[in-house]
């Protein structure tokens, strides 16, 4: 009976243990906590077709309003959190020079399925749009660039301190998992950040980053 029943308990340990593992909690709980198994994914066709669909529109737009016509930042959120979905373009030489991580909003959720977004103040959720960095500060995440809205879909966004900043649970290299989430901001890793800041710092017209799906 005692063998029956210590059979009984590891079987319901075992279910509870697959069930936990499908819980938010547990993504939450490894997408902040647990060692991540590196991975390199290759760029898609369809992703660098759209990433150059994208660069184009970018690119002419800089050249109207008077932003930064030599590099621009683009984030495409339809890809995986875990894949290299930041991407620093080249103008000039029309090309991708380098590509990282970057968070996507939680809606305020305590771990989001797929994707939401939301230009509503407290809303916790990323916003689509072409965005104007601005100033750097130093505030709750650190060394920190504030963010100007520059669509209807994202207008809101110096209102709502969706802000440029790092965290140390972004990884630094492509991941296999899914990474943490932010409440809003397009959070990447400090090696991130430390590359983005002489070009942003160095710029002398606005840098335009752009956010799209």
């Amino acid at each position: 009976m005692k063998i029956v029943g210590l059979l009984l308990l590891s079987g319901l340990a075992i279910v509870a243990l697959g069930w936990f593992s499908q819980t938010n909690a547990w993504k939450k709980t490894i997408a902040l906590h647990a060692p991540k198994k590196e991975v390199s994914v290759p760029v898609s066709n369809k992703t660098i077709e759209k990433l150059e669909q994208k660069a184009t529109a970018a690119k002419l737009f800089a050249r109207q309003k008077g932003y930064n016509e030599n590099i621009c930042f683009l984030i495409d959120m339809s890809l995986a959190s875990g894949q290299n979905r930041f991407f620093i373009y080249d103008f000039k030489k029309d090309t991708l020079q380098a590509a990282g991580l970057v968070a996507h909003g939680n809606c305020f959720e305590y771990w989001l399925e797929g994707r939401k977004y939301s230009n509503v103040v407290g809303s916790g959720c990323t916003s689509l749009g072409k965005y104007k960095i601005g100033s750097p500060y130093t505030g709750k995440f650190g060394f920190s660039y504030k963010l100007h809205g520059l669509d209807s879909s994202n207008n809101n966004a110096f209102e709502r301190t969706v802000v440029l900043h790092s965290h140390s649970c972004i990884p630094q290299t492509e991941v296999a998992e899914e990474i943490c989430q932010s409440n809003g901001c397009p959070t990447v890793s400090p090696a991130m950040l430390h590359l983005l800041k002489p070009i942003i710092n160095n710029s002398k017209k606005p840098l335009l980053l752009w956010i799209y799906e």
